[in-house]
């Protein structure tokens, strides 16, 4: 029996919710309730601070639990409180890297990320104990030992240069995503060209599902090289234009103590242009 990581939740048929009702249902006997809450806090940037403290207190959670000891209101909370952006959530979301759930795991790397919370890259480091070689798959799930591809992120986009010897080695990982996820990286903390274009060649050989995730990538990551190539991706042009938005957003604060728009910068726009 494989589980697996659930999707956000659908709201077809889901309540009507406003924030104080939300709030108040985390603290339901109901499961599905707090689990709904949860996600809807982060999907509408509910930030007040009752809000932050009920989320940080459903990633203790005991009571929403699956059979195959998976946490999925933890889950939810995590990821809720990185869109959250308050730092007040840190030491719980670096308590989670060390929870059993493998899902939760995931989600406090990747809400981490999204706060830079430089104070977690001790507990980020440890999940890379062992490197390429620990960086298995688990027997009878679809995951290997550790979130890698969320850790790896995290370190990018945190900026810690500290741990490119760390990082480098993914690069050479069985596994394509990891692979991406460490040329991102090391791409961040480098600012090494050589890097983007590993990505841009994955962008031109992938699959379209692995393509979709390479734009997802280059858009994060500002590589203006790959402006073209996400242009003529084989990919839908929606896609196309979110990696392409991601480079220009990239590019306009380097311009705020100049006057007028970058050649590149309207380069870049053109090519949004072309594509709608």
């Amino acid at each position: 029996m494989i589980e697996t990581s659930g999707e956000e939740y659908s709201v077809e048929n889901a309540p009507n919710l406003t924030p104080e009702i939300a709030i108040a249902n985390l603290q339901s006997s109901d499961l599905s309730l707090r689990y709904y809450a949860a996600w809807w806090l982060g999907k509408f940037r509910i930030s007040q601070p009752e809000a932050i403290d009920a989320l940080i207190a459903a990633l203790e959670d005991e009571a929403d639990r699956t059979e195959l000891g998976g946490y999925p209101l933890r889950r939810n909370a995590a990821r809720a409180l990185g869109k959250l952006g308050n730092l007040k959530a840190g030491p719980g979301l670096i308590k989670c890297l060390e929870c059993a759930d493998f899902y939760v795991r995931e989600a406090a790397a990747q809400s981490l990320a999204m706060l830079r919370d430089r104070t977690a890259l001790p507990a980020l480091i440890k999940l890379l104990d062992g490197g390429v070689a620990n960086a298995v798959q688990v027997p009878g799930f679809p995951h290997l030992a550790q979130p890698y591809t969320a850790v790896l992120e995290a370190l990018g986009a945190m900026g810690a240069t500290e741990t490119i010897s760390l990082v480098q080695p993914f690069l050479q990982h069985s596994v394509p995503r990891l692979q991406c996820s460490a040329a991102r990286a090391m791409y961040q903390l480098t600012q090494d060209s050589t890097y983007g274009e590993l990505l841009v060649k994955t962008l031109a050989t992938g699959d379209l599902k692995m393509r979709r995730v390479v734009l997802g990538d280059l858009g994060a990551i500002g590589y203006l090289g790959a402006a073209e190539a996400i242009a003529f991706a084989q990919v839908e042009n929606s896609f196309k234009l979110i990696a392409l938005k991601g480079l220009l957003e990239y590019q306009l604060p380097k311009q705020s103590d100049t006057f007028g728009i970058s050649e590149q910068a309207i380069r870049v726009m053109n090519l949004m242009d072309s594509l709608l």
